[in-house]
């Protein structure tokens, strides 16, 4: 068996192995989990040094087969894209199993948790390795399932059971979409892998309005998984699952499976203006949008649950730019210093005794300083500080390219970067800094070394990771190459940003015990995160329940009143009048007969 193959099957094993006969035992179940994932990334890095030379496909079997001309097989695809999405999938997620060793080391259900997380490194890996469409879909619905399951970990608290449910249904919709563009694509170029439609694409097998239709059909799965506008509200109820699920499918797995599938098609983006142009937008109205809303969060992971809506709204918006290589850049660093970010609020969450919210605690930059450190680096890298993070190169990639080709979005990107420095600098003030403001936040104290090793591991690509000896190792062609000199218009804009918001971010926040700004109607729109929860509450109540309304009428009135029940009363009351007749007497049934006789005789003569 290839390293491919193992590195597709082995999590799946795994999760088997536990589920079936591991499971009474919650430690081993964690260590072989977390051994398998150990594995894995050691084969990803093999395979990914092994270069071109392990470039190619391999059919694992066939799936459908309905002729010699047509099936559908189960092939991985090995190139620099799929092998460095490798990477960022293999290290996070080795990295968020050790930290959940410590995490969830007394939780209940552990062994359960880490099926969990076997099964969806195995569904998120076909999703990378996938060199068609059926594969990709499949695998995309896989990792739907892996994500309701870890989501609604805690299955006995409501808001994690109903964010599972609300996270798997608005993705069906977005699926719904994908499946329909697949199916648009296999009309028209009468291909499924990839390569295929791309050539029947460039013959010219697919053009106009049927061409831009089949992309933003495909595009509906990125808004579904990456959270895009206006699907993007299952995302911040999904912090609802334990928090380094959050490190894995909410920062570097999952929601980039989005982005990775429109890199990887787009080549439809580049034969569609009208297609690019929408995704493009999209992708800069969600970046804008979830920043705003993430200015006026007081759950720590809320707000990095927006920031991460945010950045794949940059990512999005760099796809739809036909700057596929500065979105899977973007996507690379980001990966790092999210996940970081995220188990430091786990660390945070953890030494604070389970509390989320930042107003209840403060005073933690010297109780728990290593937290802090790597804190502050994620941090750092979020917010773009010039030459010394990754983040400040792949987002200026992303800026350049909306520089060139549209200045609006520019303008937008450019805005999203001052409110990404203003809230992340929000939330290190009011988290770290100041006074204690609870119990928890009074007591806590750093966290075990499991937790901080993937943190320091992490704080390391979160520096470096922007650097082409780093990067490019990696990303290979896919990674963006500054020519001569950044120092230009977008690198000035981007200081601006990030001065102004460090510096309004301190000075509003420094020294407060609430937020200064959460009575102003804007801060209230924001903390109502735009008031969708309700609109789509209020839409479904009017729509759904109102279309139900008229069902039951129709139900009640034709259906059950006029067709079952008049029918019945029908028959019921024929066969009353009939049994009237029936009354015994020769003489009657004589006189019945006669008149018939009579009857009849008189329509024949008419």
């Amino acid at each position: 068996m290839s390293s491919a193959a193992i590195i597709l099957f082995l999590p799946l094993l795994t999760a088997a192995a536990i589920l079936l006969g591991l499971k009474r035992s919650a430690t081993v179940s964690a260590l072989l989990s977390t051994a398998a994932v150990a594995l894995t990334f050691i084969l990803s890095l093999g395979l990914l040094f092994k270069g071109e030379a392990s470039n190619g496909t391999e059919i694992i079997g066939s799936w459908i087969k309905i002729s010699d001309t047509f099936s559908l097989d189960i092939t991985l695809k090995l190139d620099a894209l799929s092998k460095g999405m490798m990477i960022v999938v293999t290290t996070i997620g080795l990295l968020v199993h050790i930290f959940s060793l410590a995490y969830m080391k007394d939780d209940a259900g552990k062994a359960r948790y880490f099926a969990g997380l076997s099964l969806f490194l195995f569904s998120m890996t076909g999703i990378v390795y996938s060199d068609n469409f059926p594969m990709m879909f499949i695998f995309w619905e896989l990792v739907g399932v892996s994500s309701y399951i870890l989501i609604g970990h805690w299955y006995t608290k409501n808001s994690a059971a109903e964010a599972a449910k609300k996270a798997f249904l608005t993705n069906r919709i977005g699926d719904f979409g994908f499946m329909i563009g697949i199916l648009l694509l296999w009309a028209a170029t009468k291909s499924l892998s990839f390569d295929g439609v791309k050539a029947g694409i460039e013959s010219g097998a697919l053009t106009g309005s049927l061409l831009t239709a089949a992309t933003l059909c495909i595009f509906c799965g990125t808004i579904g998984k990456s959270a895009q506008f206006p699907l993007h509200v299952w995302l911040p109820d999904a912090m609802e699952g334990p928090t380094p699920v959050s490190a894995l499918i909410h920062a570097a797995t999952m929601v980039a499976a989005g982005v990775y599938l429109m890199v990887k098609v787009s080549f439809l983006i580049a034969a569609s203006v009208t297609a690019g142009a929408v995704v493009a937008w999209i992708g800069g109205i969600t970046a804008l949008m979830a920043a705003l809303m993430a200015t006026q969060q007081n759950d720590i992971k809320r707000v990095l649950a927006y920031s991460t809506l945010s950045q794949l709204g940059y990512m999005v918006m760099a796809v739809g730019l036909s700057a596929p290589e500065a979105s899977m850049f973007h996507l690379f660093t980001h990966a790092f210093f999210k996940a970081l970010l995220f188990l430091g609020s786990g660390a945070v969450i953890y030494a604070c005794h389970h509390e989320q919210d930042i107003w209840k605690m403060g005073g933690l930059k010297s109780k728990m300083p290593i937290t802090f450190l790597t804190f502050v680096i994620g941090t750092a890298a979020l917010m773009a500080v010039p030459f010394v993070t990754s983040g400040f190169y792949s987002k200026e990639a992303i800026l350049e390219a909306a520089l060139h080709q549209n200045k609006l979005l520019f303008a937008v990107g450019a805005f999203t970067a001052f409110l990404t420095a203003f809230y992340m600098t929000r939330l290190v003030i009011v988290t770290f800094f100041g006074k204690a403001r609870a119990d928890g936040a009074d007591h806590a104290h750093e966290v075990p070394l499991l937790m901080l090793i993937p943190l320091v591991v992490l704080a390391v690509p979160s520096l470096i990771a922007g650097f082409h000896f780093f990067g490019g190792t990696v990303l290979g062609e896919n990674m963006p190459h500054h020519e001569g000199s950044m120092i230009g218009l977008t690198f000035f804009v981007s200081l601006a940003t990030l001065v102004l918001g460090v510096f309004f971010g301190w000075k509003i926040y420094t020294g407060q015990d609430s937020d200064p700004l959460a009575h102003k109607p804007a801060a209230k729109l924001f903390a109502n995160k735009f008031y969708f929860d309700e609109l789509y509450a209020k839409g479904i109540k009017i729509v759904q329940d109102g279309f139900a309304r008229i069902l039951q009428l129709i139900d009640g009135l034709l259906i059950d009143g006029v067709g079952v029940r008049g029918a019945s009363g029908l028959a019921a009351g024929t066969g009353s009048l009939l049994r009237r007749l029936q009354v015994g007497n020769i003489q009657g049934y004589a006189f019945l007969f006669g008149l018939g006789v009579l009857l009849l005789v008189s329509f024949a003569l008419m």
